[in-house]
């Protein structure tokens, strides 16, 4: 009896705690305090330790440099990669908060359409500044801005909603390829004219990316790749300094005094960072031998400083990223937020691989960037913009909970209420009688 009555009091409080703890919960979602996702933490993550982590690597690789070259304490590059690290974060910010909102298509448009306008105008005597052979930047004093970066992100945001919009034409050939084509194969093209082959590449594997997930047979997609490789080789052998970095990439060696001289080098500080490296701001090659090493070839440091752990370092965040994003896609609300999450993150895939590829020699040179590592402001903006954009389809939204409570539904007929009256008699008629039936067995027992 003392144990029936303490479960009786129990009962009702067990009830209301219950009660509270959902009436907290569903003032959490209507407040906007949710728990963020997996894939949002992880994301988050994964960001700011590459942002730390770039840091430090682009003040070990460029301050030397800047010493020796006269340039004060050599904490130029640094400091302006910090300033265009805390802009991508504030746009970052933003775009979790406000950027699908604001990203329809009418703004999608504008952005491409000014894509296009930044990139013929680069390439025009008096507004693209040449660096290295190469008129792919305009600049402001020390501060330049490179346009065909934000072509990138403009490209994926358009393909991406394109796709979303017209599910159906996948079915054909043509019907799926001719009006990605029209947009994508011009902007590629005046990439390639700057010349900008690695930036190209990444655009045309992240396009790649979002048609094989927008549902497009693989039999369309082999005879794309077939058509672009033709057309990347003929633009190889049309340009004569694609053809030294084609010949230096297949005989590194034979050429390390000329176009494969960077190729070469990157190798040589590989080799001597060996398993754990020579240690951090150590590097003998970032300071006499090796060019540019604070911007495509910063993984090279990385590898002379900490060793192939400091590398595999780097490519375990980069496969949390990919984890993230792809898990965020999976568990997107609508085909437009899936079809975008594949394609930011295919963007900061397939450029962190093609970098990696090419510092490790598996590829040719590209000039490509390392991704929230290397000293690159216009990338690390637009890429910082592209994780807001990922955190924002990952992050719970508190307007799509409520609580759905089903409608009591009320007898319409005379008949029906007489049957509702009739059933609850019967139930409590077998209550009752199973409550005598238990009180009688105690009493059998004794």
């Amino acid at each position: 009896m003392a144990r029936a009555a303490t479960a009786a009091r129990a009962e009702p409080l067990g009830t209301g705690s219950s009660s509270s703890q959902g009436g907290r919960q569903r003032r959490r979602a209507r407040s906007g305090r949710l728990a963020p996702a997996l894939e949002h933490r992880i994301l988050i993550t994964a960001t700011l330790c590459l942002l730390a982590f770039g840091a430090v690597m682009v003040y070990s690789a460029s301050a030397p440099i800047g010493v020796l070259a006269g340039h004060g304490n050599g904490t130029g590059e640094f400091v302006r990669y910090l300033v265009f690290a805390a802009l991508g974060l504030a746009a970052m910010y933003g775009l979790e908060r406000r950027g699908l909102a604001l990203l329809d298509r009418r703004l999608v448009n504008m952005m491409l359409l000014g894509s296009f306008a930044l990139l013929v105008l680069v390439l025009a005597p008096g507004f693209g500044v040449r660096v290295n052979g190469a008129r792919r930047w305009f600049a402001a004093g020390p501060i330049q801005f490179q346009p065909s970066e934000l072509m990138k992100l403009a490209l994926v945001l358009y393909v991406a909603r394109y796709l979303a919009e017209h599910p159906k034409r996948m079915r054909g050939f043509r019907q799926a390829i001719a009006p990605v084509v029209v947009v994508t194969g011009p902007a590629c093209l005046l990439i390639v004219a700057q010349p900008d082959l690695g930036t190209t590449l990444v655009v045309a594997f992240s396009i790649a990316a979002l048609l094989i997930a927008a549902g497009m047979p693989l039999r369309y997609l082999a005879a794309v790749a077939a058509i672009a490789a033709g057309l990347v080789m003929v633009l190889v052998l049309a340009q004569p300094y694609q053809q030294a970095r084609l010949l230096s990439f297949l005989h590194p060696w034979s050429a390390g005094r000329g176009a494969g001289y960077q190729a070469v080098q990157g190798q040589i500080a590989l080799g001597s960072g060996g398993l754990l490296g020579v240690g951090l701001g150590r590097s003998v090659q970032k300071v006499f031998y090796l060019p540019e090493a604070q911007t495509d070839f910063i993984l090279a440091v990385i590898g002379e400083e900490l060793g192939v752990l400091g590398i595999f370092g780097v490519i375990f965040l980069y496969g949390m990223i990919a984890y993230a994003g792809l898990r965020a896609a999976r568990r997107a609300a609508d085909r437009y937020a899936k079809l975008l999450a594949t394609g930011l993150t295919s963007l900061i895939l397939c450029q962190g691989t093609l970098n990696i590829f090419v510092v490790l020699g598996l590829a040719p040179l590209t000039g490509v960037p390392l991704p929230f590592i290397s000293y690159a402001p216009t990338n690390l903006c637009v890429l910082l913009a592209a994780v807001g954009l990922l955190l924002g389809i990952s992050r719970p939204n508190p307007r799509r909970l409520e609580l759905v409570r089903e409608p009591r539904r009320r007898p319409d007929s005379r008949d029906e209420r007489e049957d509702d009256r009739d059933r609850r008699r019967r139930d409590r008629r077998a209550r009752r009688s199973g409550a005598r039936r238990r009180r009688r067995a105690p009493s059998a027992g004794r």
